[in-house]
């Protein structure tokens, strides 16, 4: 692991560089200077974005700032070096008793604390940055790990695995994961592609959006058996979100069998809140009140959960009778 770099070992800014240089070769030190600054951007950005790639791991006092990485490191049994978790953590029960610690707070609070490692994602990393460096500052290691797509679930798994000292439970959960979702895909595989409903995935209804094709929400209703009617949303920077206006929607409005909804923080909807938005009577399944809330826990966040998201799902889309028949 490459030792941290603290502001006391930094030169003073005000002194001058004395090295005299000889004319004749000042063009040559310029185009080396040239060919070197995209290295040397590339390995400062590297720096200053830490990530568990190259970090032996075993660490003992964590402070977790992401629900997600809370239940995943307690899924790998790691729950009693988890020293501190963010205020939103809600799950599992067994570790809500831990002290709180929030990115918007004082630097002492987590200092006092004595982490060894602190695990943000990027979110919180590029909105506090003075927190990150000010951690690094001291020594504490500072690692910013959040997947956005389903293929980097099992590399965000290891990571936390072998940060935490727990590889091996890690890859026990890779193996779980992938036979159940193994399970998901032979039952759907026997329901015929006309058969399956189409739906639309709200992920935040005041500002009309959706997921991002490749976000996991997604994959867990592909899993579940049905189909995506927004595919040409449009992804919102590097997130799971997907803008789509309601005129978008509406163009969909005879093609949508399902509307689901994620319930949560991110979504505070509810059933009569989607009913009752202006113009969506117009939604063959606002019509038919085919209309369905999920936790948003459940399907937004790369835990061992989102199983019971996908199987939720299922039983939301074909739960029914009337649903079975969507298609035809």
């Amino acid at each position: 692991m490459a030792p941290m770099t603290t502001y006391n070992n930094f030169p003073q800014r005000n002194r001058t560089c004395q090295i005299p240089i000889n004319r004749a070769v000042l063009p040559v030190l310029l185009c080396l200077l040239m060919a070197l600054l995209p290295g040397m951007a590339t390995a400062a950005t590297t720096a200053a974005e830490e990530t568990a790639q190259n970090d032996t791991g075993g660490y003992q006092r964590i402070i977790s700032l992401y629900s997600a990485h809370t239940e995943n490191l307690v899924s790998m049994g790691a729950a009693d070096q988890l020293v501190g978790i963010s205020p939103s953590d809600n799950y599992p029960e067994h570790i809500l008793d831990k002290q709180r610690f929030s990115y918007r707070e004082d630097p002492e609070r987590f200092i006092a604390a004595r982490p060894d490692l602190v695990l943000v994602r990027p979110m919180i990393e590029r909105s506090y940055p003075q927190l990150m460096d000010k951690l690094r500052e001291i020594g504490i290691h500072v690692v910013s790990l959040q997947p956005t797509t389903v293929e980097g679930i099992f590399d965000y798994w290891r990571d936390l695995g072998r940060l935490s000292g727990h590889p091996t439970a890690a890859e026990e959960m890779i193996e779980q994961f992938s036979s159940r979702l193994d399970t998901f895909a032979t039952r759907v595989d026997g329901i015929a592609m006309e058969k399956r409903p189409r739906v639309y995935f709200e992920s935040m209804h005041r500002r009309m959006k959706t997921f991002a094709p490749s976000s996991i929400a997604l994959f867990a209703l592909k899993m579940a058996g049905g189909i995506n009617v927004a595919t040409d949303a449009s992804q919102v920077r590097s997130t799971n979100i997907a803008a789509y206006s309601k005129e978008r929607i509406l163009a969909h409005a005879d093609e949508i069998d399902v509307f689901i909804a994620q319930q949560g923080r991110m979504n505070p909807v509810t059933l009569e809140t989607i009913r009752n938005e202006t113009g969506f009577q117009a939604i063959k399944a606002v019509r038919r009140d085919n209309i369905f809330l999920i936790d948003e826990h459940l399907v937004s966040r790369p835990t061992m959960r989102l199983l019971q998201g996908i199987e939720q799902l299922h039983e939301q889309l074909y739960g029914q009778a009337s649903l079975t028949e969507a298609g035809s």
